[in-house]
């Protein structure tokens, strides 16, 4: 009896963080930023079918083995603490598909969940993670230029930065944010230790 009363109480304890961390986003999230997560599966396909039809092969070859990967949950032992390498991969516009190199992120755990932020090249970005599903995260975060101070979310279109979170491996995952501010359909953020 003893021990279905404390399972009993962790499992309403882990609905509890679930709950606080989908109502923290809605008083969050802009409404902008919710109608890009609403169309996401509509601008996804429309930049996904925009960069293989216009990528260069090799690197049409490199998208694929991305969006191939499996989505794994993120609970399973997965610590997203510490040094990540990270690239940019836009798809859509002209040119239809750019993998740029890698470069420097970092996500730390403030007690309240994650945050990444992007530590090198010239434009970055910093922001935090919210559950949506053991397989999915919502990122919300803001876009800077390397030598000026991130602002904090809601600050405009211009700046704010929404997207989902996939882990796609052992030591791997990365971030789709749909319609951007800048020169894409669709950015994905790519996470490798």
């Amino acid at each position: 009896m003893i021990l279905r009363t404390g399972l009993a109480a962790i499992f309403l304890i882990a609905c509890t963080n679930f709950v606080q961390a989908d109502g923290a986003i809605s008083k969050i999230i802009t409404k902008t930023d919710q109608a890009k997560l609403d169309g996401y599966e509509e601008n996804r396909s429309a930049a996904v079918d925009a960069a293989r039809k216009g990528g260069a092969p090799a690197d049409v070859k490199q998208l694929e083995e991305i969006l191939a990967r499996p989505r794994l949950a993120f609970s399973e032992n997965f610590d997203m603490t510490g040094e990540w390498k990270c690239r940019t991969i836009k798809l859509g516009k002209e040119p239809a598909l750019v993998i740029y190199q890698w470069f420097k992120c970092r996500v730390t755990d403030d007690g309240s969940g994650w945050m990444l932020e992007k530590t090198s090249g010239s434009q970055r970005t910093k922001g935090r993670f919210y559950t949506e599903s053991d397989t999915r995260l919502t990122y919300l975060g803001v876009g800077y230029v390397s030598g000026e101070m991130p602002g904090k979310y809601g600050g405009g279109p211009d700046v704010d930065q929404t997207g989902y979170a996939y882990r796609t491996g052992k030591d791997e995952f990365h971030i789709e944010f749909p319609e951007p501010a800048r020169e894409s359909l669709l950015d994905i953020l790519e996470l490798k230790r």
